[in-house]
């Protein structure tokens, strides 16, 4: 049997720039290192085209990193019995948080009136989460939060 949960949220990293995009600013950022190797091959410089070479490919290293970290995925799952947070990508799962939901608590720092910070603590040990959250999201995220621990707690009383 299925346990019931009260929450099963997935938080994606959000990546502003398409994979069009992507490369259309690579092609402008290769454009114009060529162009200015040619410069400066026409000037005698012939170390620069090559280090106007490796600066595209870090850009684009750089790129590719971002994308990998976009595909990591944290799910908060909520429960009568427990709360879990789990990271996840394509190819691996691990578990980085698991506590009894009765004794769990939702604490959202706030600094100047917006939320910087959304962790959840038991017995000392506290927990990040919602970091890819903007800080509006994450407000609305720590709201969510606690209205499904209250939920799961009703259902055990």
């Amino acid at each position: 049997m299925d346990r019931l949960l009260y929450m099963d949220a997935e938080i994606t990293p959000n990546r502003s720039l398409s994979q069009r995009g992507f490369v259309i600013l690579i092609s402008l950022i290769t454009l114009f290192n060529v162009l200015a190797a040619a410069v400066f091959l026409y000037m005698g410089a012939l170390f620069v085209p090559l280090f106007l070479g490796l600066d595209v490919v870090a850009i684009v290293v750089a790129f590719l990193v971002s994308y990998a970290a976009a595909k990591r995925v944290e799910r908060i799952q909520v429960s009568a019995a427990e709360i879990t947070i789990t990271h996840e990508t394509p190819r691996w799962r691990q578990l980085v948080w698991a506590s009894p939901t009765a004794f769990t608590r939702v604490s959202l720092e706030v600094e100047d009136e917006i939320p910087v910070a959304l962790r959840l603590r038991l017995s000392g040990r506290e927990v990040a989460v919602a970091q890819a959250l903007s800080p509006r999201e994450r407000a609305e995220f720590a709201r969510a939060l606690e209205t499904a621990i209250w939920r799961a707690k009703n259902e055990r009383a």
